[in-house]
C-alpha cells in the first residue's frame, strides 16, 4: 500500500500510513518512499527517509547513491559532493553494474563499456543500428545521467555503453525475431536507458524483459509495465 500511495505521488498519505503502522517500517518500506521522492522530485521529504534507511543499512549503497541521483536531479552540486564524500568517509563503495543474457543455454555478462565479448564488432554494428533509429523517432539520450564533467557527444556515447544496452543489442542479434528479449541487471536500470528500451521494444517489435534491482520491467510497443515508475 505504501508503494502504491509512492507511485500515485500521495507521498503524505504514506507517510501518514508509516506513523500509524503497527510495527516499525523496514529498509524495504522506506525504500519504496525514497523511490517515490525520487520520482515525484520531494527533495525534503528524501532527506528524512534517507536517514532513517542510512541508520538501518549504514553500508547499503544504493541509499547513497539513490540521494546522490536525488540531488543531482534537483541541481543540488554541494548536497551531491557531500553524499559522495560521506560514502568515501565510511567505506562505501558503489556496486558495479552489470546485465546479463542467456542465448542457447549460454550465460553472455555485459559491463558498461564491455568490449570484451567476442561477438563485440556485431554488437558494436547493432548499437550504432539502434542509436540512429533512436534518433530518427526523435529519442534524445538523457545526459543529465552522466555527472562527470565531460562535453554532451561523450556523455551520450556513455549512455550508449550501459550493459543493459549492450545485452540487448546482442539479443537482438542473436535470437528469433519472434522471441523476447530477456535481461537482467543487478543495479537500477537508468532513466535513460528505460526511455530508450521502450522506443526499441516498438521499433523492433519484440519483447523486452528487464529485471533489475529494484522490479521487472516488461516492455511491450515503446511501453512499459512499471508505467514509467522505474
Amino acid at each position: 500500500m505504501i508503494d502504491l500511495l509512492g507511485r500515485s505521488g500521495h507521498l503524505d498519505e504514506a507517510m501518514d500510513l508509516v506513523r500509524t503502522m503497527p510495527m516499525q517500517p523496514n529498509a524495504i518500506i522506506w525504500a519504496s518512499i525514497l523511490s517515490a521522492c525520487r520520482v515525484h522530485k520531494d527533495v525534503d521529504l528524501a532527506r528524512n527517509v534517507a536517514d532513517h534507511l542510512l541508520k538501518l543499512e549504514p553500508d547499503e549503497d544504493a541509499v547513497y547513491v539513490q540521494m546522490y541521483n536525488i540531488y543531482i536531479d534537483s541541481r543540488e552540486w554541494e548536497n551531491a559532493s557531500k553524499i559522495r564524500r560521506l560514502m568515501e568517509d565510511r567505506g562505501v563503495k558503489k556496486t558495479a553494474g552489470y546485465s546479463s543474457i542467456a542465448v542457447a543455454g549460454q550465460v553472455h555478462k555485459f559491463i558498461v563499456g564491455d568490449r570484451s565479448h567476442p561477438q563485440i564488432m556485431e554488437i558494436i554494428a547493432m548499437m550504432e543500428e539502434i542509436t540512429h533509429r533512436l534518433k530518427s523517432v526523435g529519442y534524445s539520450p538523457i545526459t543529465s545521467q552522466i555527472t562527470v564533467d565531460v562535453d554532451e557527444e561523450e556523455k551520450e556515447q556513455a549512455l550508449l555503453a550501459h550493459s543493459e544496452k549492450l545485452a540487448i543489442a546482442f539479443g537482438l542479434i542473436s535470437l528469433a525475431p519472434n522471441l523476447p528479449v530477456h535481461v537482467i541487471k543487478n543495479l537500477r536500470v537508468c532513466e535513460d536507458c528505460h526511455s530508450a528500451i521502450k522506443l526499441i521494444s516498438k521499433l523492433w517489435n519484440r519483447e523486452i524483459i528487464v529485471r533489475d534491482r529494484s522490479r521487472f520491467h516488461h516492455f511491450r510497443n515503446g511501453a512499459c509495465s512499471c508505467n514509467d515508475f522505474w
